[in-house]
This record gives structure tokens, sequence and C-alpha cells, in this order.
């Protein structure tokens, strides 16, 4: 069987940015190379190579930035870039939101099968959303497929289920084995520095994933908590411990992935206290699962209730309430072998429903449903 042409747009792309939809895009395109699928990814770039990046599986293909607006690259070398690429495509799989790729699609509209990941609602910018509407709206109507994440967002998202009739869920999947070495040296090193039994959370310190609420949860408690990343609000974090005088809390900055693994096989449990629906779905609570550790998150009816199930593989509990998580963090410390068993129960989960192979074959059968409608 001939090869299938995938052509990705988004607005980032790795090496020059890990973000969770880069980080997707990454690992979709890693696992589906292996199943006869040619992937190029279109993205934008203030300054561009001139040459496309080979990446593990994929191609990328930068047009410069000319504009960024909220939160929004626009490039005018793009629409080139999208006719000519798109030539080439059998399918164009778009990522949402980018609204510059509805332009794009419907400036140049390639006269080839598409589909469109729905990574998530467009919450932030309430304003603009209701000039962006028009646009999305005819955008997502001239789409042949759109692909939910999860179960949880398609059924609370009010704009999927006006396209109920095509959508598809495919849940996210990550590659089990990046998580089972574990680097003895940075695990010695962790285990010196973080002697105490500890809750982990890993990830960019945005407004939404509510770090200030466990900062909050763990006053005034033994429980101690140890936070990887960077970016966004880390100097209000910082303010905040401070002024809350807690000696329970390690800002670890940026973590590699040898010690971001070390730090998942030490930690007691995963904590993920986002607060607001711009957490779509928790990367970082798979790979908590995939090692095998209880997790707490909120039900905020997207699909981190769907990666971590209440009371099976960790705790869920009210957005925005430091006293439930300080109560959940302090039950799964009083309680080993409850936490030992919910994170058994992770890992057989992730094993499951969470696999980059598995992602990948359900994208392929929809990548062929897609050709063989078309023809």
């Amino acid at each position: 069987m001939a090869k299938i042409n995938i052509l990705h747009v988004y607005k980032t792309s790795m090496p020059a940015s890990y973000g969770g939809v880069e980080s997707f895009i990454d690992t979709l395109c890693k696992a589906d190379s292996k199943l006869g699928v040619k992937n190029t990814v279109l993205t934008l770039h203030p300054k561009p190579q001139k040459q496309p990046i080979e990446m593990d599986g994929y191609s990328v293909h930068q047009a410069k930035q000319n504009l960024f607006l909220a939160s929004t690259g626009f490039s005018v070398s793009a629409f080139s870039k999208f006719k000519r690429l798109s030539n080439d495509a059998d399918i164009i799989h778009y990522h949402f939101p980018n609204p510059f790729a509805d332009m794009l699609h419907l400036a140049c509209p390639p006269q080839k099968p598409s589909l469109v990941t729905y990574h998530s609602d467009i919450i932030k910018q309430k304003y603009l959303l209701h000039a962006y509407r028009p646009l999305k709206q005819r955008f997502l109507n001239s789409i042949d497929q759109i692909v939910a994440t999860s179960p949880n967002y398609f059924v609370t998202s009010n704009i999927l289920q006006q396209f109920a009739n095509k959508v598809s869920i495919i849940p996210i999947g990550i590659d089990p084995k990046a998580y089972e070495t574990v680097d003895s040296e940075r695990l010695d090193f962790w285990r010196s520095r973080l002697s105490k039994p500890f809750f982990l959370f890993v990830g960019a310190m945005r407004y939404y994933k509510g770090l200030h609420i466990a900062l909050e949860a763990i006053a005034g408690t033994g429980i101690q908590i140890a936070i990887a990343g960077i970016n966004g609000i880390e100097k209000d974090l910082k303010a905040q411990a401070a002024a809350l005088e807690l000696k329970n809390v390690d800002f670890l900055g940026f973590v590699n992935d040898k010690d971001k693994i070390a730090l998942l096989h030490l930690c007691h449990g995963f904590i993920f206290p986002s607060h607001l629906r711009s957490e779509a779905f928790g990367i970082s609570l798979l790979e908590a699962a995939m090692v095998g550790k209880p997790m707490i998150s909120c039900e905020i009816g997207t699909g981190t209730t769907f990666v971590n199930s209440a009371n099976e593989t960790g705790l869920v509990i009210n957005p925005g309430s430091p006293q439930e998580l300080r109560e959940a963090m302090q039950f799964l410390l009083d309680n080993p072998e409850v936490a030992a068993t919910m994170g058994k129960n992770a890992k057989k989960r992730s094993l499951e429903l969470f696999t980059a192979d598995q992602q990948a074959k359900s994208h392929l059968d929809l990548y062929q449903q897609l050709l063989k409608s078309n023809h």
C-alpha cells in the first residue's frame, strides 16, 4: 500500500516549542510513521529555517511569523507554503484552536479530505471570541471530521455538540517504554534532595494549573510538594510561598526527561490541581499513570477525569478547594496500600487506553476512512 501523506498545520512545533499540542503532534507522527504514514508539519516562526527540519518521523516546514496577536501567529508566506504542501498531501490535519489555520483553509481551500483535532475550547479570549466566531463556524463546517481527545470533553463542549455527527473520539497516547528506564544517578540525586514522601506536579506554571491552590493546601501542614516547571506565574507562586512562610514546597525549575522520570518514580503521588477548563486533557497525568502513581485532579469536565478515574486510579476533587486537595493528599499519605492499588490501576488503565501505538492506529483508521469516502 502506498504511503498516506498527512500535512499537519499548527501555530508552533518541536523543536522550536514544547507545549502540549506540539508534544501530541510529535508523538503521533513518530508512531504513525511506523505504520506507513508520511508526516509533514507546517508551522510559524519569527526566524524560520530555510530548509525543512527533519525530525523523527516527520519534517517541519517553518513560515515566517509576521505578527503575533492574542496567542495567534500570522504569516504572509504561509499561504504559498500551505498551497504547495497541501498539493502534495492526501489529507490535511489541523490542530484547533489556531485561528490562522482557519484563514489558510478558507482562503486556499485544499481539494483534499480534512480533519481537525479539537484540543480545547477557547477560554481566555472571551471578547475576541465574538469576532472570531463566524470564521470558526465556517471552518468547522467545512471540515470532514473532528477528533475529540476524550468523551468527557466531547460531552461538555457546546461547540463539539454542534458537530456531533462528525466527531470521533481518539484518546491521547504516550510511549510506555519511555517511562520504564530510570537513570540511577538522577534517582539518587533526587532521593537525597527530596528525602521525605512528596507529591509531584510537572508542567508549565500557567494561570489555570491551580498551583496557588496547592500552596494554600499545604500551609500549616507537613505535606511536602515538589513543583517542576517554569514560565508563566512562577514569580507569583514563589512570592505566595514566601508570604505563607512555606518550608514544605520545593520549586525545582526546569527538569529534563531523565529528571522528570526519576521524580515520577520517586513521588508518593501526583497532583494536578488545574481548576479551569483551559486544561483540556493533562498529558502529565498520563505520565504519572504510566509509572503507576495515584493521582489527584479536579472535576472540570475535561479529559483530566478521563485519565484519572475517580476512586479507581486516584482521587477527584472539586476545583478551587485547598481543603479538599489537602484532605486528598493526607488520605493518600495515611493509606499507602490504597495509594499503591490506585497506582497499579492507573498503570493498567493507561496501557489499555492511552498508548502512542493505539493513538496512531486509530488515526490511521480514520485517515483511511476519509480517503475511502472521498473516493
